[in-house]
């Protein structure tokens, strides 16, 4: 018996927005049948093997399967081997999506790149991966996450969220997973990057403007009195507008800010979101 699901049951499978799936369909990607009203159906079993072809497109995606995969540096691990071998982002976006739908939320797979990074890292200072190969992985990485946290779908009234870099620091990959979590969480991100004056960043915070702020400094940032002075900086502006202030990443953030939650783990990044989401959203009292 054919098991049959609609568009928005097929995007909640996969952890993406219904036009995803309705650009899947139109191209001829995912076969569907319409209804009487003109409704999409799929069949599932159809989309779970979409789902495993769009991981296969990602090396590494035969091996996680039993196939004979390759003696590279990422041999042996499904992701190290989508990292390394993912002639493009498109490779690793179906390994992405194949991970949601096995794992069911995006700060899972989020999580799980997260430690695949530092497994990585730890190829290169072994010597088995070179400096460029980690940095094509990285960049390949970041076009992936970007491309999947485009499809999640939000609400026309998601509260906002600010993401930046601790001042000085050049590392955003980290940031890119927070982005992803958050908009799965329901908020509309806006994206500042890299090397963000904290200066800057705190005149920009405004009564009734954003609703929460994500600033991450990677473990390359061991400059604790500065990120002390940072954090205190952008705590007080927070506390002024009203706003939530997350400070996560590798990075020496004093463990106990004055303001605002110090935080390692996109799981804890994830309820945090939620809790502050519904906080925002709540009805105000006349």
């Amino acid at each position: 018996m054919v098991d049959l699901v609609s568009t928005r049951e097929v995007a909640r499978i996969a952890g993406v927005g219904a036009s995803a799936v309705k650009r899947w369909a139109d191209a001829g990607q995912l076969p569907c049948i319409r209804t009487a009203g003109g409704h999409r159906r799929f069949d599932r079993a159809e989309v779970e093997r979409f789902l495993r072809a769009l991981a296969a497109r990602a090396p590494g995606g035969e091996a996680a399967a039993g196939g004979r995969g390759d003696a590279g540096p990422g041999a042996g691990d499904p992701w190290l081997a989508s990292l390394l071998g993912a002639r493009d982002a498109l490779g690793l976006e179906g390994h992405l999506l194949a991970e949601r739908a096995r794992l069911g939320a995006w700060w899972r797979v989020c999580e799980a790149a997260g430690a695949a990074l530092a497994r990585l890292g730890e190829r290169w200072r072994a010597g088995q991966v070179s400096i460029v190969e980690e940095h094509l992985a990285s960049e390949r990485l970041s076009r992936a996450l970007a491309r999947v946290g485009e499809a999640v779908p939000l609400a026309p009234a998601a509260p906002g969220a600010m993401l930046a870099c601790a001042e000085g620091d050049d590392h955003a990959l980290g940031l890119a997973l927070a982005e992803l979590v958050l908009r799965e969480a329901g908020w509309a991100t806006l994206w500042l990057g890299r090397r963000t004056p904290a200066e800057e960043l705190a005149g920009a915070l405004r009564p009734g403007g954003i609703g929460l702020l994500a600033v991450s400094a990677s473990s390359a940032s061991t400059d604790a009195v500065g990120l002390r002075r940072q954090a205190d900086q952008l705590g007080r502006a927070c506390r002024a507008a009203g706003v939530a202030l997350v400070l996560g990443g590798g990075g020496a953030w004093p463990e106990r800010p004055r303001y605002g939650a110090r935080l390692r783990a996109l799981e804890a990044l994830h309820r945090l979101a939620v809790a502050e989401r519904e906080r925002v959203q709540a009805p105000q009292p006349a």
